[in-house]
Formats: structure tokens, C-alpha cells, sequence
């Protein structure tokens, strides 16, 4: 027996050691040592099963722990590990049973933060379990957090509501109201259910079986783990693309490429760019050709793959990463004339332009399209040395590769054009791509700070665009001498040899603006932007289409072509601010209709990208105050109701609630109103800011007594006798002006219980009203 045990403990401290070296597989043959020795041991199983997990051997860990939770049922520990296995392994009822083991013996342990952790994680992968969900009501309430417990209530009237007990329903919903008496959903959840109209089910998170898949598709040879920096630029982008669309399964806000918002895969499909024409999408649709795409891709069936991309692409998803896979598959099955359209869209993304060129150029240059793919190499060049250049000069250098370009159009040299291939080609795909950048950069002539950056295809070719720049140059000096009419005539000589070369054309176009004829400079620079877009040069649109605006702020195509390219590059921000000076546009022409719509355009947008929360209230501002002037109140009032929820905080929003039940005739809805917001106040500590707010509605609503009696009630509790007496003297007189008898008592009996000064003046008139 002793050397038995000594066995067990030399096994489970070399295990330990291993584990502590993150050397799992020592760790593992170990621990099994360890098992054999003394089968029933718990501590050497669950560390077996540990071991395991970590080297992704599911099955055999999951035995380690069942059996481990089968010898000691007092420790939730193989419980959890049970749960989490079989969410990776996909079996998620076992996972909620599990789950909800572990949460009643942490409850029995008194441990209710796990406990709690467990029954969240039941609702994670199945918000409809209704044990869980009663648990969690149940215990928040215990612990007094009323918020989350009133949540919890509302999701079990939900869910009795929808098993047809709905006696159960109105329970649970009436219990979340004596948690928080005139709760805004609690009540409309019991008007939902008075009138027999549906509660909306729980939502579902999106990311609770994620944690499996991504480990397989991890282990595959394609991989999905974050971006390998080492990769060359096409494998690169290759795993990026096939990690995004990995991450649509799981995650409602998915893992986006770097410099981009988060917006989720509601947010990606088909027609939600302007948002104007919204498309009805089937998500589930999406999501199990999405699974297809992850799995055929995985096991190498790439035209499979690419078969369900489409699929999945024709149901409504769009987004950068699927063009560039389904383009990347095409070209490796042999179809990639069909492919060219997919690169050209991914390649307006950032994420996927360098990769996308060279892609382009691989392919042309095996079709024998030599000049093409010199072309599009050319421009990989452009976006792999701009990427490298310090910020604040990429713009111009990115600028400086138009005539080099422009000149590589019209080259017809076929061993000029074999050579720019092969030149960037060596340079750019290979896993040391941006070591190269740098290092051919060295190359170049030393620059002082404050002389153009030089393009690295100095390097790669010999530019005999030097014509364009002379020509540029000459223009520029004789703009600034004042010989605008000279300038022009130089610039329409320069684009005889360079009819394409863009930048001349803006050159043009600012010299109309300076000569004033503003119509033909908008139209040009239009005509630019839209070329540019064309291009895949969705920045340099983006600030045409700026330009255009400042020019030209009433007119209204494009502005909205700008919000377009803004939201398809997810600048959101920057979107929004367009339309709301968009919307401000409409309204100072008295053009209500559009201006509320353009508002709803934008809040749209907000709701669906994630954005801050305040841009979210500001729209909705603005939509209420036009729903204002139209005098459709109860309209306003619905949209205020939505930013209470949004910002509590906001008095702006309160004040109007209760100011259009008063105009609606609903009373009592807004003395509702109005109590649930100094409740608010003063639960936060901001007694004063109750006080004031009640002083402004006494003041607005002179001949309300119900709220001059609040306020009194507010001056009591200050200690402000003689203000609480006026007030409440005042609301008195207003009760019997009203004929409201009892009010009128009730008043003075208030009155009375402060020990005014005049305490027989007031019992006289008590004493008269109850005489009646």
C-alpha cells in the first residue's frame, strides 16, 4: 500500500510539474500514472481531464470528469468542466444539465456568485430554460438587486406566457412590479398580456457554442486564429477572411478586421449600406451555409465551399471577407473569370486590398494579360508602401503612384511589363514582406522632411512620368501668379498624354472653382469621385464627395452617395454627422417629411451598427421635436419613451413625457411620469436636482394641485415647513376649484400635520368639507 501511494504522489507532482511547464502531454502521462494507481482518486482524475482539455481531447477529458463528479457530489468543480466540454463537443441540453448541477451545489454551499455564473451560463446557450431562469429571478431578489431580478420575472412571463399558462405569466409579471412599482416594461409586459398580444422570447446570445469550433478550425490546415503577422500577404488575408466568417456564427459582434466597427451580421447583409431599400433576409439561411462554408473550406472542398458562399451571399450576406473568399475559391477551381468581380469588391476594404492586387495579378498574368497584371501589381505596390509610410504621409504618397500607373496603362513593352511583375512579386509575397518594404525603401534617395515622399517603384521601374510632374508644377505656379485662364490651358495640354491621371483632373476642377464656375467644377470632381469608387479608392472618393458637399450643401445625391461610402467603410460616425446635417438641410427648407425620414435613416443605422448611445438620443431629439411641430403628440410621445429607456438621465426627455400625457389628457400617466423620475433623482443621491426639476413643473403647471402637492411634499422632506405649507395651501384651492372634495381634505389634513401657523384657519375649513 505504501508504495502504492507513493507511486501515486511521485506521478501527480511530476504531472503537477509538467502542467506548470505547459507541457500538457507529459502532464497527461503522468496524471494517467496517477490514475492507475488509485482509480478512484479525484484529484488525479480531474487533473487527467484538465490535461486533456487542454490538448483538445474532449471525449477522454469529458470521462475523467464525469467520473470524477460521480465520486465526490459535493464539488461543482467536474460539474462546470462537464458543462463546458460538452458546449465545445456541441451536446448543449447536457451542457444545461450540467450546468445546472453545479449552480444547486454552489447554492447548497453557499456560494451564490458561481451559483449564479452557472445559471447564466444555462440561459447563455438556451435563454428559454425556465429553471434557470426562476433560479436567477429568485436570487437576485434575494440579494436585493431589483433590476436584474424584474429582468428575469419579465423573461419567465415570456415564457409561461408562451407555454399557455398564463396564469403563471401575469404572476411573474405582477411580482416584477412590487419589485419596482411603475416600471415602464413590467407595465407594458401586463398590457401586452391584457391584451392577448405576444411577449417577445428571450434573446438568444450568439456566442455560447463558439468556443469548439473555433478550436477545430484552429487545428485545421487552413487555420482561423488570429492573423499570423509572418504570413504572406494573400495567406494573410486568407485566414483573416476565413476567421471573420467563422466569428459571424458565433458572435453578434464578431471579431472585425482591425480599424473597422463591429457591426455584427445583422449589420452585413445585402442593402443595409444606405439603408434605404432594406432587404428581407433569412439570417438562419446565412448562418447554415456560413457552417458550410467554414466546414467544406477546413477539409480542403473548395468548390463545395465556394458553392455555399454563394448561397449564402444570394440570401442577403455582404461584407469584404466573403468576397475575398469566394474569390480567393473560384481562382482555385479554375473560374476565375468569375472571380475578378468578388476581388474588385473586397478590394475596397483595407484589409483585403493588398491581398486582393496580388491575387489579380497572379491570375492575369497566368491568363497572359500581361498588361493588366502589371497594372494590378503596380497598385499592390502602391497599397503595401503607402501601409508602411509614417501616417501622416501615406495620402501623399499613395497620390504620387497616379502617373506611375496611369504610365503602366498604356505601357506596351511586354518585358517592361514581365519585369514589374516578377520585381514586386519577390517582393511582396513572401512572409517577410514588410522587412522587404522597409529594407527597399533604404534604397531610395535620402529625403528631408519636407520633400515629397518618393514612391519605392522608383526601385522597382524606371518612371518616365516626369512630363506629368513638369506639367503639375507649371500649373501650380502659374495658378498662384494669378493666370487662371494660362493654368487651365496648361492642364488641358498635360491631359493629352495623361487623359486618366485623376489628381490632374481635381487640379482642373479647383481651378474652375477659382475662375467660379462652380456647376462644371462639381461635375467634375463628381465625375473623379465616382472613377475613384470605381477603382477601389474609396478614401480619396470619400473626401471628393466632401468637397462636393461644401461646395454645394443643398444638394442632396451626393451627400447621400457619401453617407453610402461611408457606412460601406464603417465609418459610422462620420456617417451619421452627414445625416443629420442631411436631415438639417431638409428641415431649414421646411421639408418636415424628409427631414423626419432622413432622421430614421439614421437612427437605423445607430441601431444596427452599435454606435454610442448619445448619437442614438440626439436623432431621436430631433425626430420628436419635428413630431412636435406636426402636433402628432402621441408619435412624440412614444419617441421620448425610447430615449427614458436609452438615458434615464435625460430631464429634457422626462419633462416632455409628462407634458404630453398632461396635453394627451392622461394624468395620471404623467403624475406617473413624473414620480418615477424624482424616485430616479433621488435614489441617485440628487435631491437638489429633484427639488429644481419640481419647481420648473409647478411653475409650468400652475393648476396641476398633484403636482404642487409633490413638490410640497419634496420641501418637507428638506425642511422648507413654511414653502411645503404654500404649496400645499395652493393645491388645496385648486382641489376645491375642481370640486374634488376628498383631495381637497386630504390636503388640508397635510396641511394641519405640519403645524402651520394658522392650524385654526385650516381646521375651520377640514371641519366645513367634512360637515358636506
Amino acid at each position: 500500500m505504501t508504495g502504492s501511494l507513493d507511486a501515486l504522489h511521485l506521478a501527480m507532482n511530476q504531472g503537477h510539474s509538467a502542467a506548470w511547464d505547459q507541457n500538457w502531454e507529459a502532464a497527461v502521462q503522468h496524471y494517467r500514472k496517477a490514475v492507475e494507481c488509485a482509480p478512484d482518486n479525484v484529484q488525479a482524475l480531474t487533473s487527467l481531464g484538465l490535461a486533456l482539455f487542454e490538448l483538445q481531447e474532449y471525449e477522454e477529458s469529458l470521462r475523467s470528469y464525469l467520473k470524477a463528479a460521480r465520486l465526490a457530489r459535493e464539488d461543482p468543480i467536474p460539474l462546470e468542466k462537464i458543462a463546458q466540454i460538452c458546449e465545445r463537443l456541441g451536446n448543449l441540453e447536457r451542457a444545461q444539465a450540467a450546468s445546472l448541477q453545479a449552480a444547486e451545489v454552489y447554492l447548497k454551499n453557499k456560494d451564490l456568485q458561481k451559483a449564479i455564473e452557472n445559471w447564466k451560463r444555462v440561459t447563455l446557450l438556451n435563454p428559454e430554460n425556465i429553471q434557470a431562469r426562476a433560479r436567477l429571478a429568485a436570487v437576485y431578489e434575494h440579494m436585493g438587486n431589483k433590476e436584474l431580478a424584474v429582468e428575469e420575472y419579465l423573461a419567465l412571463a415570456s415564457l409561461y406566457q408562451h407555454a399557455s399558462d398564463m396564469e403563471k405569466a401575469v404572476r411573474a409579471v405582477n411580482r416584477a412590479m412590487q419589485l419596482i412599482p411603475g416600471d415602464a416594461r413590467a407595465t407594458q409586459a401586463l398590457t401586452m398580456l391584457r391584451d392577448f398580444k405576444s411577449l417577445p422570447l428571450p434573446a438568444r446570445s450568439r456566442g455560447a457554442t463558439a468556443s469548439l469550433r473555433m478550436a477545430q478550425l484552429k487545428k485545421a490546415d487552413t487555420g482561423v486564429a488570429e492573423p499570423d503577422k509572418r504570413q504572406e500577404p494573400i495567406a494573410e488575408a486568407q485566414q483573416r477572411a476565413l476567421t471573420i466568417l467563422a466569428g459571424m456564427l458565433f458572435d453578434e459582434d464578431f471579431g472585425m478586421p482591425e480599424g473597422t466597427a463591429s457591426r455584427g451580421l445583422q449589420a452585413i447583409v445585402r442593402n443595409t449600406g444606405s439603408l434605404r431599400t432594406p432587404k428581407v433576409v433569412d439570417r438562419t439561411r446565412i448562418l447554415l451555409h456560413l457552417t458550410q462554408v467554414v466546414d467544406l473550406h477546413t477539409q480542403g472542398k473548395y468548390e463545395h465551399a465556394a458553392n455555399e458562399l454563394q448561397r449564402a451571399m444570394e440570401v442577403g450576406l455582404d461584407h469584404p471577407a466573403a468576397h475575398f473568399t469566394l474569390g480567393a475559391l473560384l481562382i482555385q477551381i479554375g473560374q476565375p473569370d468569375n472571380a475578378f468581380r468578388y476581388l474588385q469588391s473586397a478590394m475596397k476594404h483595407p484589409d483585403f486590398a493588398l491581398a486582393s492586387r496580388l491575387m489579380l495579378g497572379q491570375t492575369l498574368r497566368s491568363m497572359g494579360r500581361l498588361r493588366e497584371a502589371a497594372v494590378e501589381y503596380l497598385e499592390a505596390l502602391r497599397v503595401a508602401d503607402s501601409s508602411m509610410a509614417p501616417a501622416d504621409r501615406r495620402d501623399d504618397l499613395f497620390q504620387l503612384y497616379e502617373p506611375l500607373v496611369e504610365e503602366q496603362r498604356h505601357e506596351n513593352d511586354a518585358e517592361a511589363q514581365a519585369r514589374l511583375c516578377d520585381n514586386v512579386a519577390s517582393l511582396l509575397t513572401q512572409p517577410d514582406w514588410r522587412e522587404q518594404v522597409q529594407r527597399a525603401r533604404k534604397q531610395l534617395p535620402s529625403q528631408v522632411d519636407n520633400q515629397a515622399i518618393v514612391p519605392l517603384a522608383e526601385v522597382i521601374i524606371q518612371s518616365r512620368s516626369s512630363q506629368i510632374v513638369e506639367s503639375l508644377a507649371k500649373i501650380n505656379d502659374l495658378a498662384n501668379e494669378g493666370y487662371l485662364r494660362s493654368a487651365m490651358e496648361e492642364a488641358f495640354y498635360a491631359v493629352q498624354y495623361a487623359p486618366t491621371y485623376l489628381p490632374l483632373h481635381i487640379f482642373m476642377a479647383e481651378l474652375l472653382i477659382k475662375q467660379g464656375q462652380l456647376q462644371l467644377a462639381i461635375s467634375k470632381l463628381l465625375a473623379v469621385a465616382q472613377t475613384y469608387s470605381a477603382r477601389g479608392e474609396t478614401r480619396r472618393a470619400i473626401d471628393l464627395y466632401h468637397r462636393v458637399v461644401e461646395l454645394a450643401p443643398m444638394d442632396f445625391k451626393p451627400r447621400s452617395r457619401l453617407i453610402d461610402l461611408l457606412i460601406e467603410q464603417d465609418h459610422i460616425e462620420e456617417a451619421l454627422l452627414e445625416y443629420m446635417e442631411l436631415a438639417d438641410v431638409y428641415y431649414s427648407l421646411a421639408d418636415l417629411d424628409n427631414a423626419r425620414s432622413t432622421y430614421t435613416e439614421a437612427l437605423r443605422l445607430a441601431q444596427q451598427t452599435n454606435a454610442d448611445r448619445s448619437w442614438r438620443v440626439k436623432i431621436m431629439h430631433r425626430m420628436a421635436d419635428i413630431d412636435l411641430q406636426s402636433l402628432d403628440w402621441r408619435q412624440a410621445l412614444r419617441i421620448f419613451e425610447q430615449i427614458r429607456i436609452l438615458q434615464p438621465d435625460d430631464e429634457q426627455a422626462r419633462a416632455r413625457l409628462i407634458e404630453l400625457n398632461f396635453r394627451l389628457g392622461q394624468e395620471a400617466q404623467a403624475m406617473t411620469e413624473l414620480e418615477n423620475y424624482i424616485t430616479h433623482l433621488l435614489e441617485t443621491g440628487r435631491r437638489d436636482a429633484a427639488l429644481e426639476f419640481l419647481k420648473t413643473q409647478a411653475r409650468d403647471n400652475p393648476g396641476r394641485p398633484l403636482v404642487r402637492r409633490r413638490l410640497a411634499d419634496l420641501y418637507r422632506h428638506a425642511g422648507k415647513i413654511e414653502e411645503a405649507i404654500a404649496e400645499l395651501d395652493a393645491a388645496g384651492e385648486l382641489f376645491l376649484d375642481a370640486g374634488n372634495r376628498d383631495e381637497a381634505i386630504r390636503t388640508l389634513e397635510l396641511i394641519l400635520a405640519l403645524r402651520p401657523a394658522k392650524a385654526a384657519s385650516y381646521q375651520q375649513l377640514l371641519d366645513q368639507l367634512r360637515r358636506r
